[in-house]
């Protein structure tokens, strides 16, 4: 049995459809049971056991992960992402789960200090020293993320961010689902830190161009600086102070540390990562 935290985000929302697809034992923890169940629809959510539980509450927690050998551990970023997940890991250890997958960040670099990929290296620090069996995923940016991008780009023909022309290293988050799911189902693979990202790179004024190609008029890229940004997203998005801080920190991280692809998806897949191209013009309606 697989216990997946985190099955409302993104990636969980993936891995559970890989899971069922693959007639996997699943277990799927959520603060809102019932909005799993509509997400997952009539057919799916049946082959799902659902359980309702909170990240802070160690005992239901505990109950939740009777019966089952791995865990899936993908939680939204907060400033207590360090309590939370701590408390998850050594609940889990407790009730008997024997591995752990986490999706974690890009590894904390001194010369570009990112706060949040501080809290995951002390989450990873507690995970060595725990002695479980492990599994580490070190996504770079989402695809999705670029979806955030809607409402700029329709009603202004531009976005806008503190990148300057570094390029950045996108993955699609169902890349990341499948290889969640690869080593949870393949144990050969299990134990070991993966970095994560497509095949290419791409600065924000390429992907304006692209946007350019695909919506048949002008979109351009503004660059600003650091305070600029996190003042705009703060009062224009409504972001509190510390995702305001992540966000300007990460476009922080990728002027100042060239990125690079890696071959991961494909080694750990047996094929290719999906394209950005094909991710943009899956969702383009969107951004008309």
């Amino acid at each position: 049995m697989i216990v997946v935290i985190g099955a409302t985000g993104t990636i969980g929302r993936e891995l559970l459809n890989s899971l069922i697809q693959a007639n996997v034992p699943v277990r799927a923890i959520s603060r809102e049971p019932d909005k799993l169940r509509i997400q997952l629809g009539a057919g799916d959510h049946r082959q799902v056991e659902i359980v309702q539980a909170d990240a802070s509450d160690a005992s239901a927690l505990r109950s939740a992960f009777q019966g089952a050998s791995q865990l899936f551990l993908s939680m939204s970023n907060s400033p207590r992402q360090v309590e939370l997940e701590s408390t998850v890991i050594r609940t889990a250890i407790e009730a008997g789960i024997e591995h752990i997958v986490k999706i974690s960040s890009p590894l904390y670099n001194a010369l570009a200090p990112v706060e949040i990929a501080r809290w995951h290296l002390e989450i990873e620090s507690l995970l060595n020293d725990s002695g479980i069996l492990h599994t580490v995923l070190r996504p770079y940016g989402f695809m999705q993320n670029l979806l955030r991008l809607t409402g700029s780009i329709r009603k202004h023909n531009a976005f806008y961010g503190s990148m300057g022309n570094s390029a950045c290293n996108y993955i699609d988050c169902r890349d990341i689902a499948d290889v969640a799911a690869e080593v949870l189902t393949n144990h050969k693979k299990a134990g070991r830190i993966y970095t994560l990202t497509g095949s290419e790179v791409f600065n924000y004024e390429q992907i304006a161009a692209k946007f350019t190609v695909m919506l048949g008029r002008p979109i351009t890229y503004i660059n600003m600086d650091s305070n600029t940004q996190r003042r705009s997203l703060m009062e224009q998005d409504h972001m509190p102070l510390w995702l305001a801080n992540h966000v300007v920190e990460i476009q922080a991280m990728s002027a100042a540390i060239l990125e690079h692809p890696t071959d991961t998806v494909a080694r750990l897949l047996g094929q290719a990562p999906r394209t950005l191209d094909n991710f943009l013009e899956e969702h383009i309606g969107l951004f008309q």
